[in-house]
């Protein structure tokens, strides 16, 4: 059965998610703090981690970095109404997607759910295929990690997933709505911020030169292509 790790400082809400989430057939533990939930992360197994923004002491972006280092688990954020500087800093920082508070339960057992599928099955297609070979870069589908000269990057799931993708399609222009459409499996409302974030960070660790990709390059004003000559 999966199981997530909710780390919120809202005892109330953490019981009520774990609550909610059981009755979907997920497990569910909570602790109060970030210290808190990166002890439970070294101790135990988890396929997802719900993470509060403001929390005393190790707020949620610090804990998140944190998490970042060791994990490539899925990681959803809660964020504050209209907080979008938080939403773009969390999204940078390594987060595979948000939701504000306050927010309808269904929508975050969908979103805990769909992220949680997603992150299995692209685990399970590693089984054919185990690595895919470009110019300067190789992708391993079994380790989710992928390696350029800048070195060997074990990726969150969305940065693998949206890599993984373009790669697939080499040469073919995605539209941004088919990029968040397969990677995020929601439809798609226009809103680029999640996409550009996973780009730049992927970006930032792949590329010798950020400001010039190589590998996945924007098609201006439609979307993104796999350089089809690496």
């Amino acid at each position: 059965m999966n199981k997530i790790l909710i780390i919120d400082d809202d005892k109330e809400l953490c019981a009520l998610i774990k609550r909610s989430v059981q009755a979907e057939n997920i497990e569910a533990d909570f602790c109060n703090t970030g210290k808190e939930g990166l002890q439970k992360l070294r101790e135990q197994e988890y396929q997802l981690v719900v993470l509060d923004v403001m929390m005393p002491g190790m707020d949620g972006f610090e804990t998140l970095e944190e998490i970042r280092k060791e994990y490539s688990l899925p990681i959803l954020m809660f964020t504050s109404k209209n907080d979008s500087i938080s939403k773009v800093r969390g999204l940078r920082a390594g987060a595979d997607d948000y939701l504000t508070k306050p927010f309808d339960m269904d929508e975050l057992i969908a979103r805990i759910a769909s992220l949680i599928r997603r992150y299995t099955r692209f685990n399970q297609q590693a089984g054919a295929i185990q690595k895919l070979n470009f110019d300067g870069l190789q992708i391993d589908l079994e380790n989710r990690s992928a390696t350029t000269s800048n070195g060997t990057f074990e990726l969150p799931p969305k940065e693998f997933d949206l890599l993984l993708y373009c790669a697939k399609h080499q040469g073919k222009i995605l539209t941004k709505q088919q990029i968040y459409e397969e990677v995020w499996g929601e439809e798609y409302f226009y809103d680029d911020s999640n996409i550009m974030a996973i780009i730049s960070r992927l970006r930032k660790k792949l590329e010798v030169n950020p400001s010039s990709p190589k590998y996945i390059q924007t098609v201006k004003g439609i979307g993104y292509r796999f350089n089809k000559e690496v």
